[in-house]
């Protein structure tokens, strides 16, 4: 008979100490029943990664995201305020911005050309003429809680929740000395990965454990030796002294600086940075099985003169990640295996994954007990 929720959980022991703990057992990463829990509390209740501020920067300009399959839509205001709204048509449900980004004057619906105001007040509704009882003022686009920090847009679905700095906590004093506001976009990348958002959140926070074995050119300019690995609050830094090497030469010549700082924001948001270079890793559950990992890249310079030497720093971050993808496949595969349960953490390298291990068994534990009683 097949584990039931409770059951699962409750085989993950979350006060453990890191020289004693074990990961989260398989089941959390197969079972479409954990995928459904986490929808509703780990990315429905955290701040989520939606955009640049260079998008949302002058009045009307906008992006849109799907936040846990809900819609949602970021704009600037003639009033220069930074608002957020679900992405949903109050007449037929229907999509009011189509578009990934953009800028206009209006929040116009295509379906049957309902219009509203860049506040999501509703501004006209053609043919409505003799509608009793309605009240346009109540029928504006549903806000959603919306806030920048550094280069990066934020929104969060819930209500109730901590501002945005309370949650970044930490995070924000460690990164400001990076100075990464002053970096600019320059491209981005996309990949879909056969394996559960959590099996490529393991791979990043495992303190360069298969760094020397999988990433020979990157390990050609990292001291692994002096690799750190700190968690506080909701984030875990991950960082290293950097080498000159020529063993790789466009990693040698793209990956520079004296340290390499590794950021992780809980759920799933990564942030590396070195001299001159930024790029930041946003991981999105698809469904049990598959993710999309969506990488932006910025650098100090964004030039004409630097575009060949940019786009071989993307390059060289495209081949980690090809790297990274075929384990994280191969990993997923063996989490179906019946001869793998859960796993030990190295003291030495793990704690990070260990960090995310708790704060998920936190959340899900919460979701589970909410989800139990609202079935009541």
């Amino acid at each position: 008979m097949p584990m039931s929720v409770q059951e699962i959980l409750a085989s993950y022991d979350d006060r453990a100490p890191l020289s004693e703990a074990s990961t989260i057992p398989a089941a959390f990463y197969v079972d479409a029943r954990i995928a459904e829990i986490e929808a509703r509390t780990v990315f429905s209740q955290t701040w989520q990664l939606v955009g640049r501020i260079d998008q949302v920067e002058k009045p009307g300009q906008f992006v849109t995201a799907t936040v846990t399959e809900e819609p949602i839509v970021v704009v600037r205001g003639n009033d220069s305020v930074l608002r957020g709204f679900y992405n949903v048509c109050r007449h037929h449900a229907a999509a009011v911005i189509t578009e990934a980004c953009g800028q206009a004057s209006l929040l116009h619906c295509s379906y049957h050309g309902w219009n509203y105001g860049l506040d999501g007040s509703l501004k006209g509704m053609p043919e409505f003429e003799g509608v009793n009882n309605f009240e346009r003022q109540k029928n504006g686009l549903v806000p959603v809680r919306a806030d920048t920090w550094e280069k990066f847009v934020f929104v969060n679905l819930d209500p109730q929740a901590a501002p945005l700095n309370d949650f970044l906590g930490g995070l924000v004093k460690r990164v400001a000395p990076l100075g990464v506001s002053k970096l600019r976009y320059f491209d981005s990348r996309s990949y879909d990965i056969h394996c559960n958002w959590k099996v490529f959140v393991d791979n990043y926070l495992d303190g360069g454990y298969h760094v020397p074995h999988l990433h020979k050119g990157l390990s050609s300019v990292l001291d692994y030796k002096q690799y750190t690995i700190e968690n506080e609050d909701r984030y875990c830094l991950q960082s290293s002294p950097m080498v000159s090497s020529e063993e790789d030469a466009a990693t040698g010549a793209t990956r520079k600086g004296d340290r390499a700082w590794y950021f992780w924001q809980y759920p799933n948001l990564m942030i590396n940075c070195y001299e001159g270079y930024m790029d930041t890793n946003l991981v999105l559950p698809v469904d049990v099985d598959h993710c999309r990992v969506i990488f932006d890249f910025y650098f100090a310079d964004v030039s004409d003169a630097r575009r060949e030497y940019n786009q071989q720093s993307v390059a060289v971050g495209a081949r980690v990640q090809d790297e990274d993808l075929a384990i994280c496949e191969a990993v997923q595969r063996g989490l179906k295996s019946r001869a793998y349960g859960a796993g030990r953490l190295s003291v030495r390298r793990e704690a990070g994954e260990h960090l995310f291990h708790r704060l998920l068994a936190a959340d899900l534990k919460t979701g589970a007990g909410r989800g139990a009683v609202a079935a009541d």
